[in-house]
């Protein structure tokens, strides 16, 4: 990794610190673990057989990644990397990034490696808000300890890789997009309604071929009782294939703009 690359990388992240990005992806993290939490305390007589399961820790991960596989993590995504990108538009500062000594390559994939950076953060902050919901429990609510049962750490390591995977294409296409528009409703409006339109066909099983759909084929595939028909394709390795190509095509649009901002 060149220096000139790190200091791109390092002046990307200077410019969100006086924007909500990063405390907009710590809010999606946390709004699902604080719903289970705030239920949790105010059924709080349960509390003490509830941490006693022998299957608490997979019960409660199941539990705080539905809405968040479904919903925050994919629409967490189409709202980080706009407000990344528009931190250069609403600023008018496009100009002047190409004028930096720095090929074009070093400026989108540098921006690209903020973007998907911020994905790490939510599934981090993500982990960490899901093992408060056990642990302020125990700590306020009398004769409630933490859960005996030990936590799943691989089953935990494997999922949040997975969702992490699943998030790739949503980022890719929506950096691609974002570039592409200087009002930040276009890609947003646009990852919206690709979202809708996954969800609304995941039923069918086409839905699953759609990049905005791993990680909720990922949610779904990992629930015994679900009735969706199977995948044709590897959730996996279709989103690691979206996420190659969607980063071609988007640099190749960027670096062959006629327009630099």
């Amino acid at each position: 990794m060149s220096s000139a690359f790190l200091d791109v990388l390092r002046g990307e992240w200077l410019k969100l610190r006086r924007t909500w990005t990063v405390w907009m992806v710590v809010a999606c993290a946390c709004f699902t673990p604080s719903i289970v939490l705030a239920m949790r305390l105010l059924r709080y007589r349960g509390l003490t057989a509830l941490h006693a399961a022998p299957d608490y820790w997979e019960r409660l991960w199941h539990a705080v990644w539905e809405s968040s596989a479904i919903f925050f993590l994919p629409m967490g995504a189409v709202l980080a990397t706009s407000m990344v990108v528009q931190v250069e538009y609403r600023n008018h500062a496009w100009k002047q990034v190409h004028t930096l000594p720095v090929g074009t390559q070093t400026l989108y994939f540098a921006k690209l490696a903020v973007i998907v950076s911020m994905i790490a953060l939510f599934i981090a902050v993500f982990c960490v808000a899901s093992w408060l919901t056990a642990a302020i429990p125990a700590l306020l609510v009398p004769g409630v300890s933490l859960p005996s049962a030990p936590i799943p750490w691989s089953i935990v390591a494997r999922d949040s890789l997975c969702y992490f995977i699943g998030t790739l294409p949503i980022v890719a296409l929506q950096y691609a997009v974002a570039l592409r528009f200087s009002n930040i409703m276009a890609p947003v409006g646009m990852g919206f309604m690709l979202w809708v339109a996954t969800l609304g066909t995941l039923s069918t099983g086409w839905g699953a071929l759609s990049p905005y759909a791993a990680t909720m084929v990922e949610y779904i595939a990992s629930d015994k009782g679900s009735k969706m028909p199977p995948s044709v394709f590897d959730s996996n390795a279709e989103a690691l294939a979206y996420f190659a190509c969607f980063v071609m095509v988007g640099y190749a649009m960027f670096a062959g703009a006629r327009s630099k901002g």
